[in-house]
């Protein structure tokens, strides 16, 4: 190796290490920042170590019993909607990116129109209501089941597969059902853990159906919810509905030490799943995205 190949590899390390350290500190700041105790955050000067280690801040946002209903109805949320997303979205996928569907490019431009165009809420809100979706569970799972987005991206992966494989199929007695289970899934795993995880984290992180629709229904509360009730609750001195209680809890903690760490709580689910899907997450961003 070359004196300037060396120095260019010193150079290129460096650069690389400033932007981990630039991509790690918001996350380790946020982390420090749960764990300080509320007094000593008011102070401002923590970085990535707490001053004053505690775990009053989880303890306080833990006490609160709706919490747990909310964390059961939110993994229960995410993996039934991400499984019924994710069934339906490649089904859909796989019958626009068959040649023989005579409606495929009328199905097409009508899901596009779908991605620039909405009723808004209030149409939405008559629809839910209509539909008796209101104060239930499907709520959360039924109205996102199908997203355009979600089927342009897989269906362009899928027309990157030889569609010869579905004739010799065909001609080995397969239906479309066998070829869409047996073919065509097995080689879409790139794209499938893709949107799986868009999916998820979607699900996750969505607190405002719950608001809308199911504010007052405890047994469907979501966890994102409770969490931003606890927000509000320590921000403003008052609980929502059904966290009066919590307000006088809350009365001496410093808001950002909560935020920070419901931050940390909603964060760490999705950190845990997202190694088991990142080997397929680049690769299946960039052959879904060939074609448009």
């Amino acid at each position: 190796m070359s004196k300037s190949e060396r120095v260019f590899d010193i150079f290129l390390y460096i650069f690389l290490g400033l932007v981990m350290i630039v991509t790690l500190y918001p996350f380790l700041n946020v982390l420090a920042i749960s764990f300080n105790e509320s007094t000593d955050t008011v102070r401002g000067g923590i970085y990535i170590f707490p001053r004053a280690w505690t775990l009053e801040n989880y303890e306080r946002i833990f006490s609160y019993t709706g919490l747990i209903q909310g964390f059961k109805i939110s993994i229960l949320r995410t993996v039934s909607g991400t499984i019924l997303g994710l069934a339906s979205s490649a089904m859909l996928a796989f019958t626009l990116s068959r040649p023989d569907f005579r409606a495929r490019k009328f199905v097409s431009v009508f899901l596009a129109l779908t991605m620039y165009f909405s009723g808004g809420m209030v149409p939405m809100y008559i629809l839910m209501k209509d539909l008796n979706l209101i104060g239930t569970f499907w709520i959360y799972i039924l109205p996102g089941a199908v997203s355009a987005f979600n089927v342009f991206v897989i269906r362009s992966f899928m027309d990157g597969l030889p569609y010869a494989l579905q004739e010799s199929a065909k001609l080995d007695g397969a239906n479309d059902f066998l070829i869409f289970y047996k073919i065509i899934l097995p080689l879409c795993k790139p794209v499938l853990a893709t949107i799986a995880l868009f999916l998820s984290v979607g699900q996750w992180n969505e607190w405002f159906t719950t608001y809308l629709y199911n504010g007052n229904k405890p047994h469907l509360t979501t966890l994102q919810y409770e969490l931003m009730k606890v927000l509000s609750s320590t921000n403003q001195g008052s609980g929502m509905a059904n966290a009066n209680d919590l307000a006088q809890q809350m009365a001496q903690i410093s808001p950002e030490s909560i935020k920070m760490a419901i931050t940390i709580v909603v964060t760490v689910p999705i950190l845990v799943v997202y190694p088991f899907l990142q080997k397929y997450f680049v690769n299946g961003m960039t052959l879904g995205a060939v074609k448009a």
